[in-house]
C-alpha cells in the first residue's frame, strides 16, 4: 500500500470520523502535540475509544517519521542495502494497514486481535510511503543483505535455482525495501547529452539482453536470409557455460538479463528444451524467435517458463510472404497464431522491410488485428542472401512512416520500433519513445548477438564482430574499445536532440556501403524541409 502522509495521526482520524477525533482531540491534547498518543492511548482507553486505536497511532506515527526521512536516501547506492528509512514495527491487530488506504471503505474492515510484523519505509522509485505485514519473503531479503549471504548459498540451501533467489532481490529493489547500485550500462554522457525533450532514462539501461543463435539449422530458406554460413552448433556443456558467464555479467553491471533464443530456428536445437530451462534457472527472461512448432514443443516450454514473447515472421500478403519464405509458410504462421493465443503466449510478427512490401505492411496489419500482439518491422539489411533484394527509396519510406504512424493510433497491433520514427513523432509534435531496443540503437549497449560457432557481434542485421565468447567473457567482450565505438553511434548524429532514443541504424548505413561511424543512416530525414 502506497499513499504520501501530509499529518501525523492520518488513519486514525478517518476511522474515528470527525465528531470523535475532536473528542479524543481534546481529552489527549497534550500527546497529540508531542507525537505520542500510542503511549498514551496504551496508559489509559475509555471505553468510546476502539481497543486498536493505540496500535493504530503507533502505525500512524511510524509512518509519519518514515515520510519525514525521504532525505535520508542517497541518490546512488554503492551496493545493495537495507532502505535506511525502513522501520520494522510489531502491532497486536491484524489488517490494521488497511486502515491507510484512504479509498477504502473503512466499515469493512475488521482488525483482528493477533501479532502482526509491518514493515514501513519510503519508496523512491514510488515517491510515497509504503507499508504491509512482513512476508518470509521480506525477511528473507533483509536478512541476505544485513548479513551479506550471496545468492548462490542461499539457493544451495532452499534447494532452489539461483535464479529465483536473484528474482527475490530484484522484487525488494523495485519495492524500496532495498536499495541496489544503479545500472553500469549507461551511455558515455560526454558523447549522449540529454535535453529538455529526451530523459535522463534513455542514457541508462536496467535490462541487457543476449541474443543468442544457438543453431544454424532452419526449416526455411528465406530469399532475405542474412547468414546461411555453416556454423557448428553449441553444445550443452557450452551452452550452460555461457549462461553462467551472462549471469556474472549481469551481476557485475546491476542489470537484470534476459536471453532471446533464435537461430536458424532455435527450436530445433535438440536441447533447446533443457538449455531453456538452464536459463531460467538463472533467473533469465526469455524470449523465442522461431518458426510455428507443434502445441506440445510450446507447452513443454510454457511449463519451464512463460516466454516474454514469441516472434514469428510474415513478409507481406500471403502470396508475397509465400515466395519469399516458402508455399505455405503463411498460413501456418496464422494458425500458429491462434495456438499462442490460446496458450496466452505473447505473440510478436515480425516484418523484413523492403520495396516490393512496403505497401503491403498496413493492410497485413489489419488481417493481424485480433490475432497478434504486435507487429513490428525492421528495414531490410543487405547482407547475405538479403543483397538480392531492394530498400524503398528514402522519401517513400518517410512518407510510409507518415502513414504507419497516423495507422497505430486506431489499429493497436502496430508496434513502433524503428528509430526514426522518432523523428516523425518530434514534427509531429509527440514525446519520444524508447527507440530500437528501448534505448535507441542498442547494439554493443543493452544486448549483444551471438552466433552458434561462439562469435559475437553489436548486432545481427550487419557484420559487426566483437570477438568469441570460448576466448573471451562477456565482460571483456562488452568493453572492448570495438564495443565502444558501436554503442557510441555515428558522429554526424551526436549533435542531434533526438540521439538518445535514435542514432538511426547503423546495418542501414553499412547497407550502403557507408562508414557506420562517421555517416548517419541514409533514411535519416531529421533536417528534410
Amino acid at each position: 500500500m502506497n499513499i504520501v502522509l501530509n499529518e501525523p495521526y492520518h488513519a486514525c482520524r478517518n476511522v474515528l470520523g470527525q465528531t470523535t477525533w475532536l473528542r479524543l482531540s481534546t481529552s489527549f491534547s497534550e500527546a497529540l502535540s508531542s507525537g505520542s498518543l500510542s503511549t498514551a492511548l496504551t496508559e489509559r482507553i475509555d471505553n468510546w475509544i476502539p481497543a486498536f486505536l493505540p496500535d493504530l497511532a503507533r502505525l500512524d506515527e511510524a509512518y509519519f517519521s518514515v515520510a519525514q526521512r525521504k532525505n535520508s536516501i542517497p541518490k546512488e547506492a554503492g551496493r545493495i542495502n537495507v532502505n535506511p528509512t525502513l522501520k520494522i514495527i510489531e502491532l497486536s491487530w491484524k489488517h490494521l494497514t488497511e486502515f491507510l488506504d484512504p479509498d477504502r471503505d473503512h466499515a469493512g474492515i475488521t482488525p483482528v486481535r493477533t501479532n502482526e510484523r509491518i514493515l514501513i519505509w519510503y519508496n523512491p522509485r514510488a515517491n510515497c510511503v509504503t507499508a504491509r505485514p512482513a512476508t518470509d519473503e521480506d525477511l528473507l531479503v533483509l536478512k541476505m543483505v544485513v548479513e551479506e549471504t550471496p545468492s548462490e548459498s542461499i539457493a544451495t540451501q532452499g534447494n532452489v535455482p539461483v535464479g529465483a533467489v536473484d528474482h527475490v532481490l530484484y522484487r525488494a529493489g523495485v519495492s524500496g525495501l532495498v536499495l541496489s547500485p544503479p545500472s553500469l550500462i549507461r551511455r558515455d554522457r560526454t558523447i549522449f547529452r540529454s535535453n529538455n525533450d529526451i530523459s535522463d532514462q534513455y542514457l541508462s539501461s536496467p535490462f541487457f539482453t543476449l541474443q543468442w543463435h544457438i543453431t544454424q539449422a532452419c526449416d526455411l530458406s528465406c530469399k532475405h536470409c542474412y547468414d546461411r554460413s555453416d556454423r557448428r552448433t553449441v553444445t550443452i556443456d557450452q551452452a550452460l557455460h555461457i549462461l553462467d558467464d551472462l549471469r556474472e555479467f549481469c551481476k557485475s553491471r546491476n542489470v537484470t538479463g534476459g536471453v532471446s533464443f533464435t537461430g536458424g530456428n532455435p527450436l530445433l536445437h535438440p536441447a533447446f528444451a533443457e538449455i531453456y530451462s538452464a536459463a531460467t534457472e538463472r533467473g533469465f527472461t526469455t524470449a523465442i524467435l522461431g518458426n510455428p512448432a507443434p502445441p506440445n514443443q510450446i507447452k513443454e516450454l510454457i511449463a519451464i517458463q512463460m516466454p516474454t514473447f514469441f516472434q514469428v515472421s510474415l513478409e507481406g500478403l500471403q502470396q508475397h510472404n509465400d515466395a519469399i519464405r516458402g508455399p505455405g509458410h503463411f498460413e501456418r504462421v496464422l494458425t500458429f497464431l491462434e495456438l499462442l493465443k490460446e496458450l496466452k503466449v505473447s505473440s510478436m510478427v515480425m516484418l523484413t522491410l523492403t520495396s516490393e512490401n512496403i505497401n503491403q505492411v498496413l493492410p497485413l496489419a489489419d488481417m493481424l488485428r485480433g490475432k497478434a500482439d504486435v507487429l513490428h518491422f525492421n528495414r531490410l539489411s543487405l547482407v547475405g542472401e538479403g543483397a538480392n533484394l531492394s530498400l524503398p527509396d528514402k522519401q517513400q519510406f518517410r512518407s510510409f512512416l507518415e502513414s504507419y504512424l497516423g495507422e497505430t493510433k486506431i489499429n493497436p497491433v502496430l508496434g513502433i520500433k524503428d528509430n526514426l520514427i522518432n523523428i516523425m513523432r518530434l514534427k509531429q509534435g509527440l514525446a519520444a519513445f524508447g527507440g530500437c531496443t528501448g534505448y535507441g540503437c542498442g547494439a554493443a549497449f543493452n544486448f549483444i548477438t551471438l552466433l552458434a560457432d561462439g562469435d559475437v557481434h553489436a548486432c545481427r542485421k550487419f557484420p559487426s564482430p566483437l570477438g568469441n565468447i570460448y576466448q573471451q567473457t562477456i565482460a571483456e567482450i562488452y568493453d572492448l574499445e570495438i564495443a565502444q565505438r558501436y554503442r557510441s553511434g555515428c558522429v554526424a548524429c551526436r549533435s542531434c536532440k533526438i540521439f538518445p532514443v535514435c542514432g538511426g541504424c547503423l546495418a542501414s548505413a553499412h547497407s550502403h556501403k557507408l562508414n557506420i561511424f562517421q555517416h548517419r543512416d541514409p533514411f535519416c530525414f531529421m533536417h528534410d524541409h
